[in-house]
């Protein structure tokens, strides 16, 4: 067993600091408060080649693995980007997943390069205002036509689709009652959302305002057959395989949060003077901080098992939802404690620790509900009946 950190790893984190070192809080603060995308930094992590980190070499990505998406992630959140940074490029490193391994030879090699240079935006459709978690009962209905497939529906919370030009779309190609299975019947396609039949609206959100999530309408959008990503019916298998990635990657972001949130609160504590001292010299604060280093450090060590496990081809389904569930848990943990140790002037804007605590709270209800993770476990781990 081995945790000395690998020279390139210490290597991704140098590097990513240094760009993130440029955008301050005061940036992130603006395009928070503003709803404005963060073009800026976008294009400086494009330019290093880091949007294309786990995209193969071999279509001008990086060739790393998820361990190395991870670092970056985190390295993002933890510079004070938090869930605005992480998420501006998060799906351009893990979305293109299901292209690589199921889509055409014509698709990686017209696609990817593209999403690896930080030219071609990518977005993720699958939630449905009716369905929720029950990712199977989605009615966006896509409807062959030909050389097309002609798609009417709405998701919601699709994150990023003001900017970009595709997503990834899961359709039901299939009537559920016509299946064998509920998993049946659905597909995956790579739709234009520049094309006519697709209407955008921003949902009104609490916080990570710099980058949108949208609902979104597809009224007759036409999609050719050959921007389906895989077989037809197959949209759901090729989605799970997705799941751990996403939610590795998750945990990271999450640990990053946690640990700009823990170094805010610990460098306060150690300036704030009450009562004639610093107030980190109080074990009512002190204490707090401490817990919240452990929980963080001891959630981190989960998150690298799992990406070292899914980056060797390894099972690692109880190792990602144990990291998601976690690292989430970690970092709510920290900003809650970093709140209480600003006192009032945590509501100040300027302190940042605010954001942190809001974006934070997000990542135990997305992209996968705690509850939704304790299943995964007490059924496939603990082998207790199916609760659902």
């Amino acid at each position: 067993m081995e945790f000395e950190e690998p020279d390139h790893i210490t290597g991704i984190r140098r590097a990513i600091r240094e760009i993130c070192a440029q955008f301050s809080d005061d940036y992130w603060r603006e395009k928070d408060s503003e709803h404005q995308f963060p073009w800026e930094y976008y294009n400086a992590l494009a330019a290093g080649g880091w949007v294309g980190i786990a995209i193969p070499e071999a279509y001008g990505g990086g060739g790393g693995g998820i361990t190395e998406a991870s670092v970056v992630l985190e390295e993002i959140a933890a510079s004070g980007a938090a869930m605005n940074g992480a998420t501006a490029i998060h799906l351009s490193i893990f979305g293109m997943s299901p292209v690589v391994k199921y889509g055409s030879p014509e698709q990686r090699a017209r696609y990817l390069p593209e999403v690896a240079a930080g030219r071609l935006h990518v977005a993720f459709g699958v939630t449905e205002p009716d369905a929720g978690t029950d990712t199977t009962a989605i009615s966006t209905r896509a409807v062959r036509d030909g050389d097309y497939y002609v798609v009417t529906g709405q998701k919601v919370w699709t994150s990023k689709a003001e900017q970009s030009d595709r997503v990834l779309l899961l359709v039901r190609t299939t009537p559920r009652e016509e299946c064998e299975r509920r998993t049946d019947g659905l597909t995956l396609l790579f739709a234009d959302l520049r094309s006519p039949g697709v209407t955008i609206s921003p949902i009104d959100k609490i916080a990570r305002n710099a980058v949108g999530s949208c609902e979104v309408r597809y009224d007759g959008l036409r999609v050719p057959v050959s921007d389906r990503v895989g077989e037809e019916g197959k949209g759901f298998s090729y989605l799970l395989d997705g799941l751990n990635p996403e939610r590795i990657l998750i945990a990271a972001e999450a640990l990053g949060i946690g640990k700009v949130a823990l170094r805010s609160a610990v460098r306060y504590a150690s300036e704030r003077t009450v009562f004639g001292r610093p107030i980190g010299q109080n074990q009512g604060i002190a204490f707090p901080l401490a817990e919240a280093h452990m929980k963080l450090h001891a959630a981190e060590l989960i998150v690298r098992e799992a990406s070292w496990r899914y980056d060797r081809g390894l099972p690692c389904g109880e190792q990602a939802n144990a990291a998601k569930f976690l690292a989430s848990q970690a970092a709510f943990y920290a900003a809650d404690r970093a709140m209480q140790t600003y006192g009032g002037f945590a509501y100040a804007r300027e302190y940042n620790v605010g954001r942190y605590f809001l974006e934070s709270r997000l990542m135990q209800i997305a992209p996968v509900p705690q509850e939704m993770v304790l299943n995964y476990v007490t059924e496939h781990v603990l082998g207790l009946p199916r609760s659902y």
